[in-house]
Formats: structure tokens, sequence, C-alpha cells
């Protein structure tokens, strides 16, 4: 329950939505294992190695959870969500925090990102005019066989009066960009949708980071026997 003083003068009590009609979980599977590994990488990497968009503000990023904007209306279920500005709950096992319920976090996610694996989805069809209507600043499209487009990673970037199409894939008010990378994501070689910074620089993995760590610290040491200075271990 929320209290609003205007003025303080009058006070007004907005009850949360009655929402015990909704379900938040179906159990349907995602499409196949590829699509399952790369909301995973999407998700991972951004935890792992994003520091947010700037000034300590936080993050959310999800996938395959219900988004829900309408008390009445059926949700959308982006493969993945970014939203900035906003926590996750204390309490996840809640039912209003079980998915992303706009009215509870405040605003509508700033991208959501579709991995197209069939021709039914309508990536490009009803959701782009659904996110569009959300107010969703950016939606990424990844068709990495071809299913819809020609072209396998499409962004748009939202206008007053709809999605305008973006050449650059960069997410400007974001502060991420968008990029195909071929490499190996545990054990699985592919051409990956992945996470830049703004000079082109992959958002690393976990793994990715622990690799560099050790190969400069290998270098260093390499460096410092050239120079015969004892290193400890």
């Amino acid at each position: 329950m929320t209290e609003i003083t205007f003025m303080e003068t009058q006070t007004y009590t907005i009850e949360p939505p009655d929402i015990s009609h909704i379900v938040t979980e179906d159990d349907t599977p995602v499409d196949n294992m590829f699509s399952e590994k790369q909301m995973r990488l999407l998700t991972h990497t951004l935890y792992a190695s994003w520091p947010g968009p700037g000034d300590g503000r936080p993050f959310v990023a999800m996938a395959n959870v219900g988004l829900f904007f309408a008390i009445h209306s059926p949700p959308l279920v982006p493969d993945v969500l970014v939203s900035l500005d906003v926590t996750l709950p204390e309490e996840p096992h809640q039912k209003e925090h079980r998915s992303y319920f706009i009215w509870e976090y405040g605003k509508p996610p700033d991208v959501v990102v579709e991995v197209v694996s069939n021709r039914v989805g309508k990536e490009l069809g009803n959701k782009l005019l659904d996110y569009a209507r959300l107010g969703i600043s950016y939606y990424v499209v990844y068709d990495p066989e071809g299913h819809i487009s020609e072209r396998s990673l499409r962004v748009f970037g939202r206008l007053p009066g709809g999605y305008a199409e973006l050449n650059d894939f960069w997410l400007e008010s974001v502060g991420l960009g968008v990029t195909l990378w071929e490499g190996e994501f545990e054990t699985m070689r592919e051409t990956w949708l992945r996470w830049v910074d703004r000079s082109g620089t992959l958002i690393a993995t976990g793994e990715e980071r622990a690799t560099v760590a050790e190969q400069r610290a290998a270098a260093l040491a390499a460096k410092l026997k050239e120079l015969g200075i004892a290193v400890d271990g």
C-alpha cells in the first residue's frame, strides 16, 4: 500500500492491483539448447563484467521472464530484458516479485532481446509493435538461422512514432552495444550475440576475465624473471 500526499492537505492511498488470477510461470521450456545458452550468455556477462550505465546506477537483467504491462492482458516474454535504475526485490518468491510487473518496477525495461528460432514468433511483426507501445527504448532481434530476415542482427530504437532501425548497433541511452562474435561458450562453438562497450570491446564472461588475469600474471612473472627479480611461487 502506498500513500501519496499532495500539498500536505490530502492523502490518497493506492492499493496494489489484485494479481491472484495471474499465472507467472507456465513451465514451458525454451526452444533449444543454443537459445538457452544464448540467453544465459547475455545475462551472465552483464553481471560478471558490466558496471552498469555509470554513476553507480543499478540494473537488472532477466531471461525468459514474463513482462506484465496490464492487469488483464497476457504478458510478453522476451528472451532477455535489461532494465536500468531498478533493483531486484528482496523477496523474489512473492508472487508480485516473480515476474517483471511494470507497475512494481515503476518503468518498462530499457532493452529487450529476441532470439529467433522459428517463423511463428512474429518478432518483426506483433512483438515489434507491442514493445514500441510499451515504451521500451531498444529492441534487438537476433535471427541466427535466417528464419524471418536476410540480416541476422537487427536493432531498433524507439522514436515518438514507433521504432526506427539503427545501423550502428549502439544503444546510446543504455551505454551498451551489440555485436556478433564467433567463439566458444560452455563448449559450444557458434556465432553468438554479445554485448560490447563504447570501444567495441566485448563485455567478458567470468571465465574470460579469469583467463585475461592469468595471462597478465604470467606475462608479469616472465618479465620479472627476465629482469632477474625473484618471484615467490
